[in-house]
C-alpha cells in the first residue's frame, strides 16, 4: 500500500502542475481583457494546486498593480522572492519581482525604497530598461529632497549670515551661506543677486553670471539682476554685452544713475575698440539682413573702391536707409 501511495505522488503532483497552467492560461486571458477579478480568482486557483511556482505571486501581483493597490502587489512580489530563493527560481524572475517592487514604491512615491529595489533588480539581472527605472527613480529622490529641504525662514537666517560675511570681507563665507539659503528658497531672486556680488569680489565671474541669469529669469522686473550683470560684464570688458543690460536695466528705470553711469562708459570704451563696434554692430537683426543681401554687399564693394558711387547710392531712398543704418552701427564710416 505504501508503495502504492509514493507511485501514485508523482503523477498527483504533475497533474496539478498541469491543472495550474491551465488556470494561469484562464488568468492571463482575463488580464488582457482587463478583468482583473477574474484574473485574480484564476492565478489564485493555479497558486493552490502549485504553491511553489513563484509565477504565480507575480502574476497576482501585476493585477494588483493595474488596479493601483500597490500594497498588495508589494506583499505578493515579496512572497514571489522568498518562494523563488526556495525553489532556485530563475534570477531573471527574481529580477522581474524586484522591478514590481521599485516600481510599487515609486507609484507610492516611496523613492527610498524604490531605488534600493531597483539596484537589488539589476544585481540578479541588468536590463536597459531597469536602469532607465533607477535612473528616473534617483531623479525624482532627488526632487523630493530639494522640495523637502525648501525652508523660506531657515532661508532668511542664512541669508542674514551672508550679509554679515559680506560686510566683514568673508566673501567665501557670504557664498556659503548664500548657497544655503538658496537650497532653502530656490524660488528668491535676490538671493542670486546677493550671491553674484559675493562672487563678483571673489572674481568668480563665470558664476556671477549665472547667477544673474537665474535672477532675472525669476524676476525679469529686478533691476539688480541687470546691473550686477551689467557691472560683471563691464569688469570683463565685454562692452557689448555689458551695454544691453544697463539698457534694460533703463527699460525699468530711466533715472537709475547706476544704469547710465555703465552705459556710458561701455559706450565709450566699445567706440574706442573696433572689435566691439563689430560685434555689436553683428549683434542687430536689422544689420545682419542688410549684410546678407548680396545687392547690398555689391554696392559696399563698390563704395570702396570708387568713393564717388555714394552720391548714386544715396539718390535710392531704401539704399540710403541701410546705409545710414551701417553708419549708424559703426560697421562703416565716410570720410
Amino acid at each position: 500500500c505504501v508503495l502504492n501511495i509514493l507511485l501514485k505522488v508523482p503523477n498527483i503532483m504533475a497533474d496539478n502542475a498541469a491543472k495550474a497552467l491551465e488556470e494561469k492560461e484562464l488568468g492571463n486571458s482575463c488580464y488582457k481583457k482587463k478583468d482583473f477579478d477574474n484574473a485574480l480568482d484564476h492565478y489564485n486557483k493555479a497558486l493552490e494546486f502549485n504553491p511553489s511556482d513563484m509565477t504565480f505571486y507575480l502574476n497576482i501581483a501585476a493585477v494588483h498593480y493595474e488596479k493601483k493597490e500597490f500594497d498588495k502587489s508589494i506583499n505578493n512580489c515579496q512572497k514571489a522572492v522568498e518562494v523563488g530563493r526556495e525553489n532556485r527560481a530563475d534570477y531573471k524572475l527574481i529580477a522581474k519581482a524586484f522591478t514590481r517592487l521599485a516600481n510599487c514604491h515609486k507609484n507610492l512615491k516611496d523613492f527610498k525604497n524604490a531605488k534600493i529595489f531597483a539596484e537589488k533588480s539589476l544585481t540578479e539581472h541588468r536590463t536597459p530598461q531597469t536602469r532607465e527605472l533607477l535612473s528616473e527613480i534617483e531623479r525624482l529622490f532627488k526632487e523630493q529632497e530639494r522640495i523637502a529641504y525648501i525652508n523660506p525662514e531657515l532661508s532668511e537666517e542664512a541669508k542674514t549670515l551672508g550679509n554679515e560675511c559680506f560686510q566683514k570681507g568673508d566673501f567665501a563665507g557670504a557664498v556659503k551661506h548664500y548657497s544655503e539659503a538658496i537650497a532653502r528658497n530656490p524660488s528668491n531672486p535676490r538671493l542670486y543677486s546677493n550671491r553674484a556680488a559675493a562672487y563678483t569680489k571673489l572674481a568668480a565671474f563665470e558664476y556671477g553670471l549665472k547667477d544673474c541669469d537665474e535672477c532675472i529669469k525669476l524676476d525679469p522686473a529686478f533691476i539688480k539682476g541687470y546691473l550686477r550683470k551689467g557691472n560683471i560684464l563691464k569688469g570683463l570688458k565685454q562692452y557689448s554685452r555689458a551695454i544691453d543690460a544697463y539698457q534694460k536695466a533703463l527699460e525699468l528705470d530711466s533715472s537709475c544713475s547706476e544704469a547710465i553711469d555703465g552705459y556710458k562708459t561701455c559706450s565709450l570704451e566699445a567706440s574706442a575698440d573696433p572689435e566691439e563696434v563689430r560685434k555689436r554692430a553683428m549683434s542687430d537683426p536689422e544689420v545682419q539682413n542688410i549684410l546678407k543681401d548680396p545687392a547690398m554687399r555689391l554696392i559696399l564693394d563698390q563704395m570702396q573702391n570708387d568713393p564717388k558711387a555714394l552720391t548714386d547710392h544715396l539718390k535710392n531712398p531704401e539704399i540710403a536707409a541701410k546705409i545710414q543704418k551701417l553708419l549708424e552701427s559703426g560697421l562703416i564710416a565716410i570720410r
